[in-house]
């Protein structure tokens, strides 16, 4: 196990070279000064800008800017804030809530999504089927942002079963609405994928075999056929977590819960690069360790699974 979990440690290093590679590349090779921009029409002083250049090596080619930030990297420093705020002492403000907001949507995915796929699975053909198989073709096809609002309007202002916005009520109250929305495209994944996993485990020969000894339906279901089928559920939901906690930018807008998401989006308008680049770092990092997890778990789902 050990030298598994440093291989796959080894093949995530390449993979944070290019990610974070790309991101860089994307984010400081805009048109404009950044440091002109946020000045906005207010003009700066010569001197100022070529200091402020030279402090964030922006004079530099891409390359070299991209070498002296993994340079910092590797000693722990994501980098500075063109005013000076390390982006670190930002993280550490905001990670809570995206946190908190990211595990409140990952547990929705996780009970309610495998409960639906595992009720569609057992009722194939019937209209529980075809209610869990509709609805959740029409939550992927409302976009987020549409969600998001009319939960907010209908839930939160109408009916005034959640906060409308802000984290002022606390864990888990302020974060059940936007968590719910957040978490939507989740559990409509995760239920169609845990169904079609099962319907396909319970025509395995392992499962007819169950069934002839005697077995009730409720031990074959949840003990021999459930285990197997949520192998690819596990996939997704590792990776998911990572991507709930970058994909909390509209919804941590629309709730106005001040997060990373939240962050992020006031970072792209003020063009912000540094801050970008180190959340967006941080979140790459995430999507690794939660890789690295999920091909741990597949050994405990599946005996004839075997990490040498």
């Amino acid at each position: 196990m050990g030298r598994f979990i440093a291989r796959r440690l080894m093949y995530a290093v390449p993979v944070l070279l290019a990610t974070t590679f790309l991101i860089y590349s994307l984010v400081f090779v805009l048109p404009g000064d950044p440091i002109q921009g946020l000045a906005g029409d207010r003009p700066v002083a010569p001197s100022v800008l070529a200091e402020l250049h030279r402090r964030y090596h922006l004079d530099d080619p891409l390359v070299v800017q991209y070498a002296k930030y993994l340079g910092g990297l590797l000693t722990g420093d994501l980098g500075r804030t063109f005013t000076g705020e390390p982006v670190a002492d930002v993280l550490a403000g905001r990670w809570q809530v995206t946190l908190r907001l990211g595990l409140t949507a990952w547990f929705f995915e996780t009970v309610l999504g495998i409960a639906l796929g595992v009720w569609a699975g057992l009722h194939r053909g019937r209209w529980a089927d075809g209610l869990v198989l509709g609805g959740t073709t029409l939550v992927i096809a409302v976009p987020v942002f549409i969600v998001g609002y009319l939960a907010q309007l209908t839930f939160g202002v109408r009916l005034g079963w959640f906060p409308v916005s802000g984290e002022e009520a606390g864990w888990p109250a302020a974060y059940l609405l936007p968590g719910l929305v957040l978490a939507s495209f989740g559990v409509a994944y995760v239920a169609r994928l845990t169904r079609s996993s099962l319907l396909e485990n319970l025509r395995a020969d392992y499962v007819r075999t169950a069934d002839a000894k005697g077995l009730s339906r409720r031990r074959v279901v949840i003990v021999h056929t459930l285990r197997n089928s949520l192998i690819p559920v596990v996939t997704f939901l590792g990776v998911e977590l990572g991507s709930l906690m970058a994909g909390a930018v509209v919804t941590e807008y629309i709730f106005n819960l001040p997060g990373i998401g939240q962050q992020v989006f006031q970072a792209i308008q003020l063009r912000e690069g540094p801050t970008v680049v180190g959340i967006t770092t941080a979140l790459v990092l995430v999507f690794c360790l939660a890789n690295l997890l999920v091909d741990v778990l597949y050994g405990l789902l599946d005996p004839r699974i075997r990490h040498d």
